[in-house]
């Protein structure tokens, strides 16, 4: 793998060159494509660190390229729509995809998601990794990370086990109301937002130098094992 090389498979010529330019800036070195057919091979040529991905591509979609990329790479691949409602359907499919980006959008923010997703990456694969930093306790309802421990409520506890359970996933608001509300009640995405800002926010009072609950923008929340420093970002 080439730790600075970013593959962007955007057919629209003008935003390809944008997003180059700015991740050059960056450090990075990016290749660009605009046919999907082409995209496989790429890869395996390439060994980029990370993947641009637009779902809508002439000759092959986004949403086949991931499919059978993920086939035989792990290659972090931050997926890029047109339509914020399409991120739930995306999210539905299970595509293994590491992040969704929603047109229109900022070069920098890609940048900086480029960045995290990389840097999320690299942290997975290092031995000092651990998805054992929290410790859930189901009987007593506290998370514990050493010596120390916080209360939740039942609703919390099975949100941060259900995001925990599956490190680095994005879940969608819908997908996690599925999971904690399994009576079909009605209940709206503010419901969740609230459990998981009050969630957030014992977990940072009792360690405000970490943020293990991020939010993913048009696309929900992941859970990041190592808890990366909040100031950091």
């Amino acid at each position: 793998m080439h730790d600075d090389t970013v593959l962007i498979v955007e057919d629209e010529p003008k935003l390809a060159s944008l997003l180059a330019d700015y991740l050059r800036q960056a450090g990075f070195t990016p290749h660009c494509l605009g046919d999907g057919l082409a995209v496989i091979d790429a890869v395996k040529e390439l060994q980029p660190a990370a993947l641009l991905l637009d779902l809508m591509l002439p000759g092959k979609d986004g949403i086949t390229l991931c499919r059978e990329l993920r086939a035989f790479s792990s290659v972090p691949i931050l997926m890029v729509t047109a339509r914020v409602e399409e991120v739930d359907r995306l999210l539905g499919l299970e595509l293994g995809a590491d992040d969704y980006i929603c047109k229109p959008f900022s070069p920098r923010e890609v940048v900086s998601r480029v960045k995290a997703v990389l840097r999320r990456s690299r942290q997975s694969a290092s031995p000092a990794t651990s998805a054992t930093d929290l410790t859930l306790d189901e009987h007593r309802l506290e998370v514990r990370l050493e010596q120390d421990a916080v209360a939740l409520t039942a609703v919390e506890f099975q949100l941060l086990k259900r995001l925990a359970a599956e490190p680095g996933r994005i879940f969608s608001r819908e997908q996690l109301m599925a999971h904690m509300y399994t009576d079909h009640r009605v209940v709206s995405d503010r419901t969740i937002d609230s459990h998981i800002k009050k969630l957030r926010k014992k977990l940072a009072e009792m360690w405000p130098d970490r943020e293990f609950i991020h939010s993913v923008y048009g696309a929900g929340y992941r859970f990041d094992v190592t808890g990366q420093d909040a100031s950091s970002k």
